[in-house]
């Protein structure tokens, strides 16, 4: 397909009925992890994210950054690294035990007394906690305020009919001149029920529009041969800085 066309004049559908009532359920998306069905990892980490790192992070030093629905994802430790402080909040324990062990970085765990069985999962240097519970539950937890959120890979997998509730749980954690970029997928959601869910640009607005200044830093085209069995022919990935009003 003409790139031109994929990326310019994607077809947005304003009415995502066709999703709506989609549910995925926690245990499902542990099943993924135990199953290996977990194609949205993404070993050498996200290269909009690498692109637009400056304009992330500003320039500033010793942030809080914010990784909702992390996985095991690499850049966790690419934050850390730099300096800054990561907090993610996953369901799979495998999927946190798997990024500690693959980043050689050794870790405690103990229970998150507000939010009974889950687990915090914590750096030897204390520079990365990732919570082992259902994201709606995170705010009992009493995690703070962020500077940062990446969210690659978290609003598509909301169920949607969690979406608003998922959008202010994330504005709840921001603090002044905080920045939250966010990667979202564009296909034609009459042809696969997701997820990853169609997120179009109305919804973003919706969302985030009330306290966010949204800017869409770039659209590529990331369709693969693995998309085929989804039944579409074409898939364009959207980043959109949000900042505040």
């Amino acid at each position: 397909m003409d790139d031109t066309r994929t990326l310019l004049d994607v077809k947005e559908y304003p009415d995502t009925e066709v999703q709506k009532d989609r549910v995925l359920t926690l245990e499902e998306w542990q099943e993924k992890w135990v199953s290996r069905k977990i194609g949205f990892h993404q070993e050498q980490g996200h290269r909009l994210l690498k692109k637009h790192l400056d304009t992330f992070l500003k320039g500033e030093n010793g942030l809080r950054v914010f990784f909702p629905l992390c996985g095991k994802a690499v850049e966790m430790k690419w934050f850390a690294d730099l300096g800054h402080s990561v907090v993610g909040v996953e369901i799979s324990e495998l999927g946190i035990q798997e990024f500690f062990t693959e980043q050689n970085l050794s870790y405690s765990e103990e229970p998150i007394m507000e939010i009974p069985g889950a687990k915090v999962f914590k750096s030897s240097k204390g520079n990365i906690s990732l919570y082992c519970c259902n994201l709606f539950d995170l705010p009992r937890a009493n995690i703070g305020k962020f500077d940062r959120i990446w969210d690659r890979g978290a609003l598509v997998a909301i169920n949607p009919g969690d979406r608003e509730r998922y959008a202010d749980i994330m504005l709840s954690l921001t603090q002044k001149g905080f920045r939250y970029l966010l990667a979202v997928l564009s296909y034609d959601p009459t042809k696969h029920a997701g997820p990853p869910f169609y997120v179009p640009d109305a919804e973003i607005k919706k969302l985030l529009g009330s306290v966010c200044n949204i800017h869409c830093l770039e659209k590529v085209d990331v369709f693969e041969e693995r998309h085929k069995s989804w039944g579409i022919d074409y898939i364009v990935e959207k980043l959109y800085l949000c900042t505040e009003k």
